[in-house]
């Protein structure tokens, strides 16, 4: 289970691809994208949150930077999670569903009918 955090929204992958690895690293948007094989518009919506963190992304950073795929898709989840769970069509969608209830179980009778 996600444990979002309740006082902040959660900080965007392109934000930590920005300050914890672009930059201690030295590398521009422009580098990034040359090394990864993919365009600069699609590192530059990363990091100016126009654009998540796709699986296939998440593979090509974490070959490049070392980390792991999973931590680029966690951290584009949880915002997609925030950004959902702070939706008013969403809030008003989630109010009108109501939760499954457990069944009867089915009376050898109505199995026969079947």
């Amino acid at each position: 289970m996600t444990r979002l955090p309740t006082n902040r929204a959660p900080t965007p992958p392109g934000e930590i691809l920005r300050y914890e690895f672009l930059e201690p690293l030295g590398l521009t948007q422009r580098d990034l994208a040359d090394a990864l094989g993919v365009s600069y518009q699609a590192i530059n919506g990363v990091v100016n949150g126009r654009a998540g963190i796709s699986a296939e992304m998440a593979l090509r950073l974490a070959r490049y930077l070392g980390t792991t795929p999973d931590l680029w898709l966690n951290m584009q989840r949880d915002v997609d999670l925030h950004r959902a769970l702070n939706s008013r069509t969403t809030k008003a969608a989630l109010r009108r569903i109501r939760p499954a209830t457990a069944r009867a179980p089915i009376s050898a009778g109505q199995q026969a009918r079947r």
